[in-house]
């Protein structure tokens, strides 16, 4: 590996410690997709935990909006890293409502059950600065107030299970210049290129908005101001 390339996983590896508070748990699970940004998370957990002598478990949630290409690559990779893995399904969606609200709120009850029922408190999740910023700016369109615009926490507790989103410091690019780096496969989702979804339509929205100033770190950043002042009207709000 070339010296830049090595100072550019030195830095994804030193930002994912931070974003898990500067320590490794004991025992962790990670929700994996097949996709970049979680293949890229699990190949850098791994190299922590294998450093630590942490214990970690992968879950895919199979809900039919993704290729099956996606979780046998999830599934693939946890084997030949010796990790126990485990496709969990959801086919409720009853074709009423948002599917994609629908979908997200299964994966985590789902994604909670398998924690809780192996032993794991805490589960990784794959999100980046671009999934942040994205977030934001669909909320902004919402006229969101702080708690909104905080957009997602690094740290959130839900259906008795700790969630941890240690790569909301690092972009999609570079999580998969990482990746290909190390040799490892992954599928990207069709329905990420799909205007009927809102947070598509917001993504592709980001390349005209970014001559303003208004890109992907900056969004970021304003949800990052955001949950200072959320913590401190909290902090206010309990004196």
């Amino acid at each position: 590996m070339t010296a830049p390339a090595a100072t550019a996983d030195a830095g994804l590896t030193e930002g994912l410690l931070s974003g898990l508070g500067g320590a490794l748990p004991p025992r962790l699970g990670v929700a994996v997709s097949g996709g970049g940004d979680s293949m890229a998370l699990l190949s850098l957990l791994h190299g922590l935990a294998t450093a630590k002598g942490s214990h970690l478990e992968t879950v895919t949630v199979d809900h039919g909006l993704r290729p099956e290409a996606a979780e046998e690559a999830a599934a693939r990779h946890a084997a030949r890293l010796g990790l126990a893995h485990e496709t969990l399904h959801w086919r409720d969606w009853d074709g009423q409502g948002n599917l994609q609200n629908a979908a997200r709120e299964a994966r985590y009850r789902l994604m909670a059950d398998w924690a809780v029922r192996r032993g794991l408190p805490v589960v990784a999740l794959g999100h980046t600065a671009d999934d942040q910023a994205e977030t934001v700016l669909m909320r902004l369109a919402r006229r969101s107030g702080v708690d909104g615009l905080a957009a997602m926490a690094p740290r959130s507790e839900r259906f008795g299970v700790t969630w941890l989103r240690p790569l909301l410091f690092a972009r999609r690019a570079a999580l998969r210049d990482h990746l290909r780096r190390a040799g490892l496969h992954w599928v990207e989702d069709p329905s990420n290129d799909d205007p009927r979804y809102a947070r598509i339509r917001t993504r592709q929205s980001l390349d005209a908005l970014a001559p303003l100033g208004i890109d992907v770190e900056t969004l970021a950043e304003v949800a990052r101001n955001m949950a200072t002042a959320r913590a401190a009207l909290d902090a206010q709000t309990a004196r």
